[in-house]
């Protein structure tokens, strides 16, 4: 099984390169000069794209070709006082100049909406905000010029004091979207309402890829091991192809199933993420699929971002039935 690593948004390596750069809007207020202030918000947007490109840059010196972008790109995106504004498309060329690098040098680029961003959720404001959230960050990954290979992951959401009710009425909303947006999901289980089995079945019932995150899986656990659910869990990835390459008349791969791994921070903290990645559990469970399993891309959510993935590459060079085959990928 070829196994690849990515991070999350910021590099621990590449100094004074932060793609989430904001301003508040009280700041916004103060400035007496509306457009001026609009004009501002897009020039830190841009230094948050730019520094994007550093970053996909420097994964590449790195042999890094799995990417989660930052969800705070855009300062203020969606902000009900800034509905006259049209940020994506102000900064398309920004946005389509990060796609080309990706595209060219095959990355997989990803977002992570946040947990205000619930298609479970009983009120009706909420969904509506979970909606246009959806909306923007695909219209951003549609900027960048990226198929539906390039997916918005999510969580189901809350319970609201019924698990099986909500369940429902995220499958209800989520029909409810365009296709070009469901298109784009993935679902991740949760590390407190619902679990790898309960998150398996929604994915199942609307469609979509399901992501593991084995750490959710060990504080959240659903009552069976993550290795025998993995065949249903690979399963909903069939059919899922990797970026088109414009330049290759070739059919596009079959896009690797994606899970993510984190390490508690301490036995106080358990479902809060270290720094670096605990390898015994990550190499247990990649024995486990192995058989079944070409492969697998893994995103690392620990603290130290980049350097947390080097580690880990070091970690695991001496395992006997490990082979490196770049600085972020090696066999197994």
């Amino acid at each position: 099984m070829l196994v690849r690593l990515g991070y999350v948004a910021m590099s621990v390596a590449v100094k004074n390169a932060s793609p989430s750069k904001t301003m508040t809007y009280a700041n916004f207020s103060k400035l007496d000069d509306r457009a001026a202030a609009l004009r501002k918000l897009e020039r830190i947007a841009g230094e948050n794209i730019q520094n994007t490109l550093r970053l996909l840059k420097h994964n590449r010196a790195h042999d890094i070709e799995m990417y989660r972008c930052s969800s705070k790109l855009i300062p203020l995106i969606g902000h009900e006082e800034l509905g006259d504004w049209d940020p994506i498309g102000r900064l398309a060329d920004n946005f389509a100049e990060v796609g080309r690098y990706a595209i060219r040098h095959g990355m997989r680029i990803s977002f992570h909406p946040d947990h205000f961003t619930v298609l479970s959720t009983p009120r009706k404001d909420v969904l509506q905000k979970s909606y246009a959230d959806l909306e923007r960050h695909v219209q951003v990954l549609e900027a960048m010029g990226l198929d539906a290979s390039a997916k918005c992951n999510i969580h189901i959401g809350g319970t609201y004091g019924s698990k099986e009710t909500a369940g429902g009425r995220f499958i209800q909303n989520f029909a409810a979207m365009s296709e070009r947006i469901r298109e784009r999901i993935t679902l991740e289980n949760d590390d407190k309402t619902f679990n790898a089995l309960e998150t398996l079945e929604i994915a199942e019932a609307v469609g979509v890829p399901m992501v593991l995150d084995i750490h959710h899986d060990q504080v959240n656990p659903c009552g069976q091991e993550a290795k025998s659910l993995w065949p249903r869990i690979r399963q909903t990835w069939s059919g899922c192809k990797a970026q088109r390459d414009p330049d290759s008349a070739a059919e596009p791969e079959e896009l690797p199933p994606k899970v993510h791994i984190s390490s508690p921070r301490s036995e106080t903290d358990p479902r809060g993420h270290a720094d670096y990645i605990e390898t015994p559990v990550l190499l247990a469970f990649l024995r486990a699929v192995a058989p079944v399993t070409p492969r697998l891309d893994v995103m690392l959510e620990a603290k130290m971002k980049d350097d947390a993935l080097m580690q880990l590459m070091i970690a695991v060079r001496d395992e006997p039935d490990v082979t490196i085959r770049t600085q972020a990928s090696f066999e197994l």
